[in-house]
């Protein structure tokens, strides 16, 4: 099982990608087509056009890992195809590898940040 810490950014390219890229051509995709930064630690969501597909690509500080999921059964619940990428949180994350057409609907909730003084 993968996981991820709650403060984990989590990117879902929203175009569909050839399933055929490997490492290096989705490193190339996240650096040029979407302006990321691959080796940064955050995930990197990519869905097949046939939608029952996702790949998650992302850099743990050692190497990078790149992890491909497709449902025996349906099709994994995306949002509209569009140019660009969307921003999700951990737990709509592992919402979506679960394969449950509910991570569009849950919403994080807004979090103050403690500011520590000396």
């Amino acid at each position: 099982m993968i996981s991820f810490g709650s403060d984990v950014r989590v990117f879902v390219a929203t175009q569909p990608v050839d399933f055929r890229k490997g490492v290096h051509g989705l490193v190339g995709l996240i650096a040029e087509g979407l302006q990321g930064a691959p080796y940064s630690g955050d995930v990197f969501v990519f869905r097949s056009k046939r939608a029952d597909r996702l790949k998650l690509l992302f850099f743990d500080g050692t190497g990078m890992i790149l992890a491909t999921k497709w449902l025996e059964g349906g099709k994994f619940s995306w949002p509209p195809i569009r140019e660009g990428k969307m921003m999700l949180s951990a737990t709509q994350l592992a919402i979506l590898l679960d394969g449950l057409s509910e991570w569009l609907k849950v919403a994080p909730r807004p979090t103050k940040k403690l500011i520590k003084t000396a």
